[in-house]
């Protein structure tokens, strides 16, 4: 099925929706919660989550063209959440890794001194993404967005996994390098 199609079909209040989503999408849901709770039930239960979700903001969201993004942002939310609450007391190491690559760009910066409004800097990431080659774009989401190891992604790519890291780092610079120029810092 299209997506229009199982857009189609939560519009109807159709339950065959969830199935269908479940079928086109399912697999790479739960992949992308499990790189974040690193457990079969939570991610499970998160995807479950996503889909109950999904029924109940489709209608009046109608991500059309944008059906796997769209799930995908939820169960990334629904998952982080999750796995906050299940390590409370204690940073886990899979997202201790991915925030300390990042927190290069942010360091010694203190959230009273990061009040900066979200969609100024939503906005500006946006711009940064969008100049960077589509290589380069994939790339990055599939490493801070859809947690990715290297590893993956250097597979997927057919990249050595020292052209993937060092690729990460120049972007990462680079978004530095943007943020202060955008005045964000």
């Amino acid at each position: 099925m299209t997506d229009k199609e199982i857009i189609s079909l939560y519009f109807k209040r159709d339950e065959n929706a969830i199935q269908e989503t479940s079928t086109q999408y399912g697999k790479k849901l739960y992949s992308l919660s499990y790189k974040v709770v690193y457990d079969s039930g939570t991610a499970e239960e998160c995807v479950n989550d996503t889909y109950l979700k999904a029924w109940n903001k489709i209608p009046p969201d109608n991500p059309v063209t944008f059906l796997y993004p769209y799930l995908a942002k939820i169960t990334r939310g629904l998952s982080i959440d999750r796995y906050r609450h299940m390590h409370a007391a204690k940073r886990g190491a899979n997202i201790v890794t991915l925030t300390d690559e990042i927190d290069d760009i942010f360091v010694n910066q203190h959230q009273e001194d990061m009040m900066v409004d979200k969609l100024v800097l939503k906005d500006s990431i946006n711009k940064f993404l969008g100049e960077l080659t589509k290589e380069q774009r994939g790339v990055f989401l599939r490493r801070y967005w859809y947690m990715d190891s290297i590893s993956e992604i250097a597979e997927f790519y057919g990249f050595s996994q020292s052209k993937v890291k060092s690729m990460l780092m120049r972007i990462r610079n680079r978004l530095k390098e943007h943020l202060i120029k955008d005045g964000i810092f």
